[in-house]
């Protein structure tokens, strides 16, 4: 099965219009691996960037997304932990010195986890069990809000309480409880508006989201 046609083409266009004029920075990354200083926790979905709202060049981000930017609380059994694996590794070997966190708007996730079900269900329910992180900070949400806000405004909220119940789930890492007490690690919360491109940041002291 051939490759996608129009990805060969944007690789061209990447190799000629991005790579080729900075050969000597990725060269130097090559040859001395990736320091960044920021770990980017971020959504999957396809409208939303990190690199690009940053303007971010190779090796300044070390960017995790999956859907709604959620962070498991730790936890030593279970299986495979992909968020966790990789904050492992960006505190512990690539000593980031920040850990953001940036929810978005129109979050499919958030959606699902809001309405109680997935766009498109699976035998499996993979993203209900993952969206139930979000189960509490949805009841209390409910509760402050009961019957009075519209849909949209209910989305919004839950797509910050996302970001801050990652917050707080980030904080039961023994790694990141040891390094932020010492001030060598700092937490982020932020919020991107697809629409309008407004970032907002958390304000962890108010939990209120403030534009940049």
């Amino acid at each position: 099965m051939a490759f996608p046609e129009h990805l060969v083409d944007r690789f061209q266009r990447f190799k000629f219009r991005h790579f080729a004029p900075n050969a000597d920075h990725y060269q130097e990354l090559a040859e001395k691996g990736q320091k960044p200083d920021v770990m980017m926790v971020s959504c999957c979905d396809s409208r939303v960037d990190p690199e690009t709202i940053f303007s971010a060049m190779p090796g300044e981000l070390f960017v995790v997304r999956n859907v709604a930017n959620l962070v498991p609380p730790f936890e030593t059994g279970g299986n495979y932990h992909g968020v966790s694996a990789a904050l492992e590794f960006a505190i512990l070997n690539l000593r980031v010195k920040h850990v953001v966190v940036m929810g978005h708007s129109s979050c499919g996730g958030i959606t699902a986890a809001l309405h109680g079900h997935a766009a498109h269900e699976t035998e499996s329910r993979f993203i209900s069990k993952w969206m139930s992180m979000l189960d509490e900070a949805k009841s209390r949400l409910k509760m402050a809000h009961p019957g009075t806000a519209e849909d949209s405004q209910m989305q919004r909220w839950l797509e910050q309480e996302a970001v801050a119940t990652s917050l707080t789930n980030l904080r039961t890492f023994p790694c990141v409880q040891q390094l932020e007490a010492k001030g060598k690690l700092q937490l982020h919360g932020a919020h991107f508006d697809i629409g309008s491109g407004q970032l907002t940041v958390l304000n962890e002291e108010t939990r209120e989201f403030q534009t940049l």
